[in-house]
C-alpha cells in the first residue's frame, strides 16, 4: 500500500509508482486528502501521468494533531479491510506520521522513504513526524550515507537501504514533459527572475518574519517570481501585506501552479529562494542545476550546502538580498551530479520490497 497525502509525496512516490508497475508488483495507491483542493493534489496527478488513487481518505481536519488522527483512523480500517504486506510512506508529513503509526499498531510493516533527514530545528512539526517514522519503520530508505549515518547513530532498528532520492527520477523523468507541454512562461512580465516558495508555518505564521521574506522580495535585485501557497496568501492578506506584495513592480505573484509548469519555473529561473526541502533537493538535478537561498535558519539537506548548490540564508530582510546580490554575481560552476544520486532511486527502493528475503517477493 503506497500513502500519499501532499504535492511532495505525490511527486516523490511517483517514480516509486512506475518502478512498481514495470516490475509488475501489486500495490494499492492511497491518498489521505491532506492536500485537498485540485491545483495542489488532483492536478499533479494529471501532470505526471499516474493512476487516479485507488481509495481517497479526503481528511478535512484542519489542524495537525486532527488531520494525523483522521489519518490514522481512515488507514487503520483499509488495513482491516485489505492487509497489505507493508505500508510505504514518504517525507515528514502528518499523512506520513498518521499512516505509519496506524500501520504499526496494525501489525504491518512501515518502509519509509526519503529516512534520516534531520534540520533539527524543533520549531517545525516536520522534523518531529520524520524522527518517530524513522524509529517506527522497518524498512529505511536514507537517500544519502549521510542520511544513513544519522539512523545509524539513533539506532534505528529496521533495515536501512542508501537509494538515492526519488525526487532526482521525478526531474530526470519529468524535465523534458515539462520543456515540451508547459507554456507557463509566456505569461510572465519578466524574462530573468528569481523564482520563490514560501509555505512553511514557522515563516508564514509569524508577522515579522513573512514581513521581513516579502520585502526582501519587493526590493530584491532581480525580478522575483512566486507560485502563492493558498496558506501564504491568507496570512499575507489577514498581516495588510497582500495588496502591497501582489502590486509590486518587482514581483509576480502566481497562483499554485502544476508541477510542470513548476519545473518549467525552475529551469527558465536565474535563482531559487525557498523554504522548500524538495525545492533544494530539485534544484540540484542534472536537468536544473541552480542556486538556491534557504530562506530558513537550518536545513535538513546539507548536502546541497556542501556541494554548493544551496546556502541557508534566513530570514532577515538585508541578509536575504545580500545574498541574491552575491548569488547573482557568482560565477563558479555548479557540480554536474547531485549528491541525491542518479536517477534510479525508485528502482533501488522497488527492488528491496520485491526481493523474497524481504516482504515473500
Amino acid at each position: 500500500m503506497i500513502l500519499v497525502g501532499t504535492r511532495p509525496e505525490i511527486i516523490k512516490m511517483a517514480p516509486v509508482v512506475r518502478a512498481f508497475k514495470r516490475r509488475g508488483m501489486p500495490f494499492t495507491l492511497v491518498h489521505s486528502g491532506q492536500h485537498y483542493d485540485y491545483e495542489m493534489s488532483e492536478r499533479f496527478f494529471e501532470d505526471l501521468e499516474l493512476p487516479s488513487p485507488d481509495i481517497n481518505l479526503k481528511i478535512r481536519a484542519s489542524t495537525p494533531a486532527a488531520q494525523t488522527a483522521e489519518v490514522m483512523m481512515g488507514v487503520e480500517g483499509i488495513i482491516g479491510e485489505m492487509r497489505p504486506r507493508a505500508l510505504l510512506v514518504q517525507g515528514d508529513t502528518n499523512t506520513t506520521l498518521g499512516g505509519g503509526l496506524a500501520a504499526v499498531k496494525s501489525g504491518v510493516p512501515v518502509a519509509h522513504v526519503e529516512a534520516g533527514l534531520r534540520s533539527n530545528d524543533f520549531r517545525m512539526q516536520e522534523e518531529y513526524n520524520r524522527r518517530v517514522v524513522d524509529h517506527i519503520s522497518s524498512y529505511l530508505f536514507a537517500p544519502t550515507n549521510a542520511s544513513k549515518r544519522i539512523l545509524q547513530a539513533e539506532s534505528v532498528w529496521g533495515r536501512v537501504f542508501v537509494t538515492g532520492n526519488t525526487v532526482i527520477d521525478a526531474c530526470v523523468q519529468h524535465a523534458p514533459m515539462a520543456a515540451k507541454r508547459s507554456k507557463i512562461t509566456r505569461t510572465l512580465r519578466f524574462s530573468e527572475f528569481a523564482l520563490a516558495t514560501v509555505h512553511r508555518a514557522e515563516n508564514v505564521d509569524d508577522p515579522e518574519v513573512l514581513r521581513n521574506i516579502a520585502e526582501a522580495m519587493m526590493g530584491a535585485p532581480v525580478p522575483v517570481v512566486m507560485p502563492v501557497h493558498p496558506r501564504t496568501r491568507k496570512r499575507l492578506e489577514e498581516y495588510g501585506l497582500w495588496g502591497p506584495f501582489s502590486t509590486n513592480d518587482n514581483v509576480q505573484a502566481l497562483p499554485p501552479v502544476g508541477y510542470l509548469d513548476f519545473l518549467s519555473l525552475m529551469m527558465s529561473s536565474a535563482l531559487i529562494m525557498t523554504d522548500s526541502g524538495g525545492v533544494v533537493e530539485e534544484a540540484t538535478a542534472p536537468s536544473m542545476r541552480k542556486r538556491v537561498l534557504v530562506l530558513r535558519p537550518s536545513t535538513e539537506r546539507p548536502e546541497a550546502v556542501r556541494a554548493g548548490f544551496a546556502k541557508v540564508v534566513g530570514t532577515d530582510r538585508r541578509a536575504i538580498i545580500a545574498e541574491i546580490e552575491r548569488a547573482l554575481k557568482e560565477k563558479r560552476a555548479l557540480p554536474r551530479s547531485s549528491p541525491y544520486g542518479n536517477g534510479d532511486a525508485a528502482e533501488r527502493i522497488a527492488k528491496v520490497l520485491g526481493s523474497k528475503n524481504v516482504l515473500g517477493g
